[in-house]
Protein backbone atom coordinates (compact mmCIF):
# COMPACT_ATOMS: atom_id res chain seq x y z
CA UNK A 1 0.00 0.00 0.00
CA UNK A 2 1.40 3.35 -0.86
CA UNK A 3 2.30 6.10 1.83
CA UNK A 4 -0.57 8.80 2.40
CA UNK A 5 1.23 11.74 1.28
CA UNK A 6 1.30 14.40 3.60
CA UNK A 7 -0.60 17.26 3.54
CA UNK A 8 1.56 20.90 2.60
CA UNK A 9 2.79 23.13 5.62
CA UNK A 10 0.56 26.60 5.13
CA UNK A 11 1.38 29.71 6.96
CA UNK A 12 -1.42 30.19 9.05
CA UNK A 13 -0.02 26.35 10.81
CA UNK A 14 3.14 27.80 11.45
CA UNK A 15 3.54 29.10 15.34
CA UNK A 16 5.93 31.05 17.50
CA UNK A 17 7.40 32.89 14.82
CA UNK A 18 7.44 36.02 17.08
CA UNK A 19 9.75 34.54 19.61
CA UNK A 20 12.24 34.51 16.71
CA UNK A 21 12.42 37.97 16.50
CA UNK A 22 13.94 38.71 19.98
CA UNK A 23 17.02 36.23 18.61
CA UNK A 24 17.56 37.72 15.45
CA UNK A 25 20.16 40.56 16.54
CA UNK A 26 21.89 37.81 18.96
CA UNK A 27 22.11 35.14 15.72
CA UNK A 28 23.50 37.98 13.43
CA UNK A 29 27.10 37.38 14.77
CA UNK A 30 26.85 33.93 12.93
CA UNK A 31 26.70 34.54 9.59
CA UNK A 32 30.65 34.70 8.77
CA UNK A 33 30.37 31.19 10.77
CA UNK A 34 31.73 28.55 8.07
CA UNK A 35 32.28 30.70 5.30
CA UNK A 36 36.06 30.13 4.71
CA UNK A 37 35.72 27.50 2.22
CA UNK A 38 33.19 29.57 0.20
CA UNK A 39 35.51 31.04 -2.60
CA UNK A 40 32.84 31.25 -5.30
CA UNK A 41 30.54 33.51 -2.91
CA UNK A 42 27.80 31.04 -3.50
CA UNK A 43 26.62 30.12 -0.05
CA UNK A 44 22.58 30.69 0.75
CA UNK A 45 22.35 29.42 3.88
CA UNK A 46 24.38 30.55 6.19
CA UNK A 47 24.61 29.80 10.60
CA UNK A 48 22.34 32.02 11.52
CA UNK A 49 19.94 30.91 9.06
CA UNK A 50 20.36 27.01 10.07
CA UNK A 51 19.62 28.16 13.80
CA UNK A 52 16.61 30.05 13.06
CA UNK A 53 14.81 27.04 11.37
CA UNK A 54 15.85 24.65 14.36
CA UNK A 55 14.19 27.09 16.19
CA UNK A 56 11.59 27.11 13.76
CA UNK A 57 10.99 23.23 14.16
CA UNK A 58 11.10 23.45 17.83
CA UNK A 59 8.16 25.76 18.07
CA UNK A 60 6.44 23.83 15.80
CA UNK A 61 5.04 20.03 16.42
CA UNK A 62 3.74 20.14 12.60
CA UNK A 63 7.26 20.74 11.25
CA UNK A 64 8.25 17.15 12.32
CA UNK A 65 11.55 16.46 9.95
CA UNK A 66 14.28 18.26 7.84
CA UNK A 67 12.00 17.29 4.68
CA UNK A 68 9.60 19.66 6.16
CA UNK A 69 12.05 22.40 7.15
CA UNK A 70 12.62 22.56 3.30
CA UNK A 71 9.02 22.74 2.64
CA UNK A 72 8.86 25.41 5.43
CA UNK A 73 11.32 27.52 4.08
CA UNK A 74 9.79 28.07 0.85
CA UNK A 75 6.67 30.18 2.54
CA UNK A 76 6.98 33.84 1.98
CA UNK A 77 6.15 34.18 5.96
CA UNK A 78 8.78 32.04 7.01
CA UNK A 79 11.23 33.90 4.46
CA UNK A 80 10.96 37.42 5.25
CA UNK A 81 10.95 36.60 9.37
CA UNK A 82 13.97 34.55 8.95
CA UNK A 83 15.61 36.34 6.39
CA UNK A 84 16.47 33.47 4.32
CA UNK A 85 15.78 32.03 1.12
CA UNK A 86 14.64 28.20 0.11
CA UNK A 87 17.06 25.59 1.62
CA UNK A 88 17.72 22.54 0.23
CA UNK A 89 17.54 19.14 1.62
CA UNK A 90 21.77 18.95 0.75
CA UNK A 91 22.57 22.33 2.32
CA UNK A 92 20.58 21.42 5.42
CA UNK A 93 22.55 17.95 5.91
CA UNK A 94 26.02 19.43 4.94
CA UNK A 95 25.27 22.46 7.65
CA UNK A 96 25.41 20.11 10.54
CA UNK A 97 29.18 19.66 9.24
CA UNK A 98 30.37 22.52 8.17
CA UNK A 99 29.06 24.76 11.52
CA UNK A 100 30.88 24.90 14.80
CA UNK A 101 28.33 24.47 18.24
CA UNK A 102 30.61 25.72 20.76
CA UNK A 103 29.78 29.27 19.30
CA UNK A 104 26.01 29.09 20.45
CA UNK A 105 27.15 29.34 23.96
CA UNK A 106 28.38 32.76 24.12
CA UNK A 107 24.38 33.26 22.67
CA UNK A 108 23.16 31.20 25.75
CA UNK A 109 25.46 32.56 28.52
CA UNK A 110 23.78 35.93 27.24
CA UNK A 111 20.28 34.62 27.38
CA UNK A 112 21.08 33.47 30.53
CA UNK A 113 22.16 36.97 32.06
CA UNK A 114 18.43 37.90 31.20
CA UNK A 115 16.53 35.82 32.53
CA UNK A 116 14.90 36.06 36.20
CA UNK A 117 16.86 34.62 39.13
CA UNK A 118 14.40 32.78 40.85
CA UNK A 119 15.92 32.36 44.55
CA UNK A 120 13.48 34.90 46.23
CA UNK A 121 10.99 31.87 45.81
CA UNK A 122 12.55 30.18 48.70
CA UNK A 123 14.72 32.23 51.48
CA UNK A 124 16.28 29.06 52.31
CA UNK A 125 18.40 29.01 48.96
CA UNK A 126 18.77 32.90 48.12
CA UNK A 127 22.58 33.69 49.28
CA UNK A 128 23.33 30.20 48.67
CA UNK A 129 27.59 30.53 47.71
CA UNK A 130 27.76 28.48 45.05
CA UNK A 131 25.42 27.99 41.95
CA UNK A 132 23.28 25.25 42.42
CA UNK A 133 23.83 23.25 39.34
CA UNK A 134 21.90 19.87 38.90
CA UNK A 135 23.79 17.55 36.22
CA UNK A 136 22.72 14.56 34.59
CA UNK A 137 21.88 12.76 30.96
CA UNK A 138 19.33 11.33 28.70
CA UNK A 139 19.27 9.15 26.02
CA UNK A 140 18.69 10.46 22.59
CA UNK A 141 17.74 7.03 20.42
CA UNK A 142 18.74 7.46 16.62
CA UNK A 143 16.16 4.90 15.67
CA UNK A 144 12.28 4.33 16.99
CA UNK A 145 12.43 1.60 19.50
CA UNK A 146 11.24 -1.56 18.41
CA UNK A 147 13.54 -1.06 15.37
CA UNK A 148 16.48 -0.07 17.28
CA UNK A 149 15.79 -3.53 19.10
CA UNK A 150 15.48 -5.64 16.24
CA UNK A 151 18.53 -3.85 13.57
CA UNK A 152 20.65 -1.73 15.85
CA UNK A 153 24.45 -3.09 15.66
CA UNK A 154 26.87 -2.53 18.42
CA UNK A 155 27.78 1.11 16.35
CA UNK A 156 24.41 2.38 16.80
CA UNK A 157 23.68 3.03 20.66
CA UNK A 158 22.20 6.31 20.07
CA UNK A 159 23.08 9.35 21.33
CA UNK A 160 23.20 10.93 25.33
CA UNK A 161 22.60 14.75 25.84
CA UNK A 162 24.88 15.43 29.09
CA UNK A 163 23.33 18.73 30.51
CA UNK A 164 24.14 21.40 33.24
CA UNK A 165 20.76 22.88 34.62
CA UNK A 166 20.75 25.78 36.90
CA UNK A 167 17.99 25.59 39.90
CA UNK A 168 17.64 28.94 40.71
CA UNK A 169 16.94 30.15 37.25
CA UNK A 170 14.87 27.19 36.25
CA UNK A 171 17.28 26.71 32.86
CA UNK A 172 19.56 24.75 31.40
CA UNK A 173 23.00 26.40 30.94
CA UNK A 174 25.82 23.61 29.23
CA UNK A 175 24.90 20.53 26.97
CA UNK A 176 27.63 18.09 25.71
CA UNK A 177 26.32 14.99 23.33
CA UNK A 178 28.45 11.47 23.30
CA UNK A 179 27.62 8.15 22.02
CA UNK A 180 25.31 6.24 24.69
CA UNK A 181 27.80 3.27 25.15
CA UNK A 182 28.33 5.43 28.15
CA UNK A 183 32.24 3.68 28.09
CA UNK A 184 35.60 5.85 28.05
CA UNK A 185 35.21 9.75 27.15
CA UNK A 186 31.40 9.24 26.26
CA UNK A 187 31.38 8.30 30.59
CA UNK A 188 29.08 10.25 32.35
CA UNK A 189 31.81 10.97 35.32
CA UNK A 190 33.80 11.86 32.60
CA UNK A 191 32.02 14.37 30.83
CA UNK A 192 31.41 15.58 34.02
CA UNK A 193 35.22 16.19 34.84
CA UNK A 194 36.16 17.69 31.89
CA UNK A 195 33.70 20.32 32.36
CA UNK A 196 33.53 21.59 35.86
CA UNK A 197 33.83 25.38 36.70
CA UNK A 198 34.23 26.93 39.98
CA UNK A 199 31.65 28.49 42.14
CA UNK A 200 29.11 25.76 41.65
CA UNK A 201 27.28 23.48 43.61
CA UNK A 202 26.80 20.14 41.58
CA UNK A 203 23.65 17.97 42.24
CA UNK A 204 24.02 15.15 40.96
CA UNK A 205 22.43 11.13 41.26
CA UNK A 206 24.10 7.72 41.90
CA UNK A 207 25.42 7.43 38.57
CA UNK A 208 28.27 10.33 39.26
CA UNK A 209 29.28 8.48 42.67
CA UNK A 210 32.60 8.39 42.43
CA UNK A 211 34.77 9.62 44.95
CA UNK A 212 38.17 10.64 42.45
CA UNK A 213 35.29 12.96 41.05
CA UNK A 214 34.37 13.98 44.51
CA UNK A 215 38.23 15.25 44.81
CA UNK A 216 37.71 16.67 41.53
CA UNK A 217 35.07 18.76 42.21
CA UNK A 218 36.83 20.12 45.26
CA UNK A 219 40.06 20.56 43.58
CA UNK A 220 37.86 23.42 41.03
CA UNK A 221 36.85 25.27 43.83
CA UNK A 222 33.30 23.73 44.16
CA UNK A 223 30.79 21.80 45.82
CA UNK A 224 28.75 18.63 45.54
CA UNK A 225 25.60 16.92 46.73
CA UNK A 226 25.34 13.28 45.25
CA UNK A 227 22.94 10.56 46.40
CA UNK A 228 25.10 7.33 47.33
CA UNK A 229 24.36 3.97 47.81
CA UNK A 230 23.73 3.06 51.66
CA UNK A 231 26.27 0.60 52.34
CA UNK A 232 29.56 2.73 51.65
CA UNK A 233 32.00 2.28 54.89
CA UNK A 234 31.78 5.82 56.43
CA UNK A 235 33.32 6.29 59.65
CA UNK A 236 31.97 9.28 61.32
CA UNK A 237 34.11 11.64 63.38
CA UNK A 238 31.06 13.99 64.62
CA UNK A 239 27.57 13.18 64.32
CA UNK A 240 25.09 16.17 64.79
CA UNK A 241 22.25 16.58 66.65
CA UNK A 242 19.43 17.17 64.53
CA UNK A 243 16.98 20.38 64.82
CA UNK A 244 13.38 20.60 64.24
CA UNK A 245 13.38 21.30 60.47
CA UNK A 246 15.59 19.16 59.46
CA UNK A 247 13.59 16.37 61.00
CA UNK A 248 10.26 18.11 59.68
CA UNK A 249 12.67 17.61 56.51
CA UNK A 250 12.41 13.74 56.91
CA UNK A 251 16.45 13.94 57.99
CA UNK A 252 17.18 10.73 59.91
CA UNK A 253 20.93 11.22 60.75
CA UNK A 254 23.45 13.88 60.24
CA UNK A 255 27.08 13.27 60.00
CA UNK A 256 30.43 14.31 59.22
CA UNK A 257 33.63 12.05 58.84
CA UNK A 258 35.39 9.72 56.02
CA UNK A 259 34.10 7.71 53.64
CA UNK A 260 35.53 4.84 52.00
CA UNK A 261 37.01 1.23 53.86
CA UNK A 262 40.37 2.35 54.67
CA UNK A 263 41.43 -1.60 53.76
CA UNK A 264 40.62 -0.84 50.48
CA UNK A 265 43.38 0.11 47.89
CA UNK A 266 41.90 -0.29 44.19
CA UNK A 267 39.71 3.02 44.55
CA UNK A 268 41.12 6.73 45.43
CA UNK A 269 39.47 7.73 48.77
CA UNK A 270 37.90 11.17 49.29
CA UNK A 271 40.64 13.74 50.52
CA UNK A 272 38.51 15.83 52.10
CA UNK A 273 35.92 15.64 55.07
CA UNK A 274 32.24 14.20 53.96
CA UNK A 275 29.17 14.92 55.37
CA UNK A 276 26.75 12.20 55.36
CA UNK A 277 23.19 12.94 55.69
CA UNK A 278 19.87 9.84 55.80
CA UNK A 279 16.74 11.60 54.70
CA UNK A 280 13.32 9.37 54.51
CA UNK A 281 12.03 9.95 51.41
CA UNK A 282 8.86 9.15 49.86
CA UNK A 283 8.29 6.36 46.92
CA UNK A 284 5.74 6.35 44.26
CA UNK A 285 4.47 2.99 43.16
CA UNK A 286 5.02 2.43 40.06
CA UNK A 287 2.10 2.73 37.53
CA UNK A 288 0.43 -0.01 36.19
CA UNK A 289 -0.13 -3.65 37.62
CA UNK A 290 -1.80 -4.04 40.73
CA UNK A 291 -2.90 -0.98 42.97
CA UNK A 292 0.14 -0.32 45.69
CA UNK A 293 0.42 2.26 48.37
CA UNK A 294 3.41 5.06 48.74
CA UNK A 295 6.59 3.36 50.53
CA UNK A 296 9.23 4.65 52.00
CA UNK A 297 12.48 4.52 51.85
CA UNK A 298 15.99 5.96 53.86
CA UNK A 299 18.37 7.87 50.79
CA UNK A 300 21.77 8.90 51.54
CA UNK A 301 23.55 12.27 50.44
CA UNK A 302 27.22 12.95 50.13
CA UNK A 303 28.04 16.35 50.55
CA UNK A 304 31.39 18.29 51.17
CA UNK A 305 29.18 21.27 52.38
CA UNK A 306 29.78 21.26 56.11
CA UNK A 307 27.74 24.07 57.69
CA UNK A 308 24.72 24.26 55.36
CA UNK A 309 21.64 23.32 57.90
CA UNK A 310 20.79 19.05 56.92
CA UNK A 311 17.30 20.28 55.83
CA UNK A 312 18.70 22.62 53.11
CA UNK A 313 20.77 19.80 51.99
CA UNK A 314 17.83 17.64 51.29
CA UNK A 315 15.85 20.76 49.97
CA UNK A 316 18.89 20.96 47.34
CA UNK A 317 18.46 17.32 46.31
CA UNK A 318 15.11 17.17 45.83
CA UNK A 319 15.60 20.32 43.70
CA UNK A 320 17.24 17.94 41.31
CA UNK A 321 13.90 16.62 40.08
CA UNK A 322 13.87 20.25 37.79
CA UNK A 323 16.43 18.79 35.55
CA UNK A 324 14.13 15.58 34.88
CA UNK A 325 11.25 17.71 33.93
CA UNK A 326 13.34 19.80 31.33
CA UNK A 327 14.04 16.69 29.70
CA UNK A 328 10.58 16.03 29.16
CA UNK A 329 9.98 19.33 27.86
CA UNK A 330 12.87 18.83 25.93
CA UNK A 331 11.85 15.61 24.17
CA UNK A 332 7.74 15.84 24.34
CA UNK A 333 6.93 19.38 23.67
CA UNK A 334 10.21 20.37 21.33
CA UNK A 335 10.41 17.32 19.88
CA UNK A 336 14.24 16.06 20.52
CA UNK A 337 13.35 12.94 20.63
CA UNK A 338 13.83 13.14 16.97
CA UNK A 339 17.08 14.13 15.67
CA UNK A 340 17.66 16.28 12.68
CA UNK A 341 21.09 15.31 11.95
CA UNK A 342 23.05 12.03 12.91
CA UNK A 343 26.16 14.49 13.01
CA UNK A 344 27.74 15.19 16.27
CA UNK A 345 27.79 18.81 15.01
CA UNK A 346 24.07 18.46 13.87
CA UNK A 347 22.85 17.13 17.69
CA UNK A 348 24.68 20.05 19.66
CA UNK A 349 23.46 22.44 17.45
CA UNK A 350 19.92 21.14 17.72
CA UNK A 351 20.68 20.89 21.76
CA UNK A 352 21.75 24.58 21.97
CA UNK A 353 18.94 25.77 19.84
CA UNK A 354 16.71 23.43 22.44
CA UNK A 355 18.10 25.57 25.21
CA UNK A 356 18.08 29.14 23.26
CA UNK A 357 13.88 27.46 23.15
CA UNK A 358 13.61 27.41 26.49
CA UNK A 359 15.16 30.42 27.36
CA UNK A 360 12.98 32.50 25.25
CA UNK A 361 9.89 31.18 26.79
CA UNK A 362 10.95 31.83 30.22
CA UNK A 363 12.00 35.35 28.88
CA UNK A 364 8.32 35.85 27.33
CA UNK A 365 6.70 34.68 30.50
CA UNK A 366 9.11 36.24 33.60
CA UNK A 367 7.19 33.21 35.49
CA UNK A 368 8.57 29.39 36.38
CA UNK A 369 6.12 27.38 34.65
CA UNK A 370 3.90 24.55 36.49
CA UNK A 371 2.47 21.21 35.17
CA UNK A 372 -0.54 23.05 33.92
CA UNK A 373 1.64 25.15 32.13
CA UNK A 374 3.76 22.35 30.73
CA UNK A 375 0.50 21.21 29.44
CA UNK A 376 -0.74 24.26 28.64
CA UNK A 377 2.65 25.00 26.14
CA UNK A 378 2.06 21.62 24.73
CA UNK A 379 -2.22 22.29 23.89
CA UNK A 380 -0.41 25.77 22.74
CA UNK A 381 2.42 24.51 20.79
CA UNK A 382 -0.07 21.77 18.60
CA UNK A 383 -2.09 24.14 17.92
CA UNK A 384 -5.30 23.72 20.23
CA UNK A 385 -4.75 26.67 22.37
CA UNK A 386 -3.98 29.86 20.75
CA UNK A 387 -2.16 32.76 22.71
CA UNK A 388 -4.74 34.26 24.28
CA UNK A 389 -5.21 31.65 25.87
CA UNK A 390 -1.92 30.86 26.98
CA UNK A 391 -1.00 34.27 27.70
CA UNK A 392 -4.30 34.26 29.98
CA UNK A 393 -2.92 31.52 31.92
CA UNK A 394 0.55 32.98 32.15
CA UNK A 395 -1.34 35.93 33.59
CA UNK A 396 -2.63 33.87 36.49
CA UNK A 397 0.72 32.39 37.68
CA UNK A 398 1.20 33.07 40.99
CA UNK A 399 4.81 35.55 41.03
CA UNK A 400 6.47 33.63 43.94
CA UNK A 401 5.61 30.22 43.99
CA UNK A 402 8.35 27.88 45.47
CA UNK A 403 10.34 26.21 42.99
CA UNK A 404 11.53 23.26 45.39
CA UNK A 405 9.04 21.57 47.52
Amino acid sequence: MAAKRREPIRERELTGLKYLGRISSLLERLRPVGCERDKAGNRTLFFDQYCSLILLYLFNPIVSSTRALVQASTLKKVQRKLGCSRASLGSLSEAASVFDPELLREIVGELIDRAPLQAERDPRLKDFAHTLTAVDGSLLKTLPQITQACFATRNDKGWKLHTHFEILKGVPVKMAVTDATGKGPANEKQVLRRQLEADRCYVTDRGYEDFSLFNNIVAAGSSYVCRIRNDHHFAADEVRELSEDARAAGVLEDAVGRLGSPKSKRIEHPDHRVRRIVVKVEVHPKRGGRKRTAATKDLVLATNLLDVPAEVIALIYRCRWMIELFFRFLKHVLGCRHLLSQHPNGIEIQSYCAIIACLLISLTTGKKPTLRTYEMLCYYFMGLADEAELLAHLNRLPPHEKICK
